[in-house]
């Protein structure tokens, strides 16, 4: 298994999961360090991992990350893409440059990824797994141009699903809430403070519980093995998608009754 941002975050999660499962496991990342730090606890337990420094910007790191992983372990069963970053700013504040760099690592850094991936996981008959968010399905506001660069991860993981899920490839959608970090009381005080109070909170304020990493982990592998399309967590913002898609000012008014 690849996991593109396995070194930090759900990306670590998923790789102690996958562990724990006897995988062979790959984790990609820009820094060795916090890659050795992901590494080391697995390998202790006994888990067969490599690690690589890759940039998923990148064209030509994503297909010598590829190359390295085909040398290493000769075949492909998942790809977990966990990379990425998140954002504040009001949207008019929001620059053009500032789209294009969000995106080219949220949504073009899935797309390197998978087409470099596909022949291998065609081949295995694999997974593909988009760690989207709940803004994948719909935006809020102050999150400057992170709503604009998960939005696409749910048109791309269709598409796979459409033209090679008859194929064999099993591609996985995950949108989850606010997931719990060290850091999050503090995280965005400095971008985010002359945006309003909900930008400062995680999940851009949206009144739900934050995600123990693990669990949600767990709940991703468990998705690849029932081959499910997508995985919403917590499961009641299908609520608020369904109603948006029924009335997009009806969608807006319940946005800013959930949002703290």
């Amino acid at each position: 298994m690849l996991i593109p941002g396995g070194s930090l975050g759900l990306g670590r999660a998923v790789a102690g999961c996958c562990a724990k499962r006897g995988a062979r496991i790959a984790l990609a990342a820009r820094g060795k360090e916090s890659l050795d730090a992901a590494a080391k606890p697995l390998r202790k337990a006994g888990c067969d991992v490599a690690t690589f420094v890759a940039d998923l910007t990148s064209d030509s790191e994503v297909e010598h990350l590829f190359a390295q992983v085909r040398q290493r372990f000769g075949r492909l069963d998942a790809l977990i893409q966990c990379a990425g970053r998140s954002s504040r700013g009001k949207i008019l504040d929001t620059s053009a440059a500032d789209f294009q760099s969000m995106w080219n690592l949220n949504f073009l850094g899935a797309v390197r990824c998978v087409r470099a991936a596909a022949p291998l996981l065609l081949n295995s008959r694999g997974h593909v797994v988009l760690i989207g968010s709940l803004a994948s399905k719909t935006a809020a506001p102050s999150l400057g141009p992170y709503p604009a660069s998960k939005f696409p991860l749910a048109a791309y993981a269709q598409q796979l699903r459409l033209e090679l899920g008859p194929q064999g490839l099993h591609a996985l959608l995950v949108c989850p809430g606010p997931i719990a970090r060290e850091d999050s009381g503090v995280r965005y005080e400095e971008i985010a403070a002359d945006l309003p109070e909900s930008a400062r909170l995680p999940g851009g304020g949206a009144k739900v519980k934050a995600i123990e990493p693990n669990w949600l982990a767990e709940q991703i592998l468990i998705a690849c093995e029932k081959r499910k399309p997508e995985l919403i967590v917590p499961a009641k913002a299908r609520l608020l998608f369904v109603a948006s898609q029924i009335s997009a000012r009806l969608g807006d008014w319940l946005l800013r009754k959930n949002i703290k």
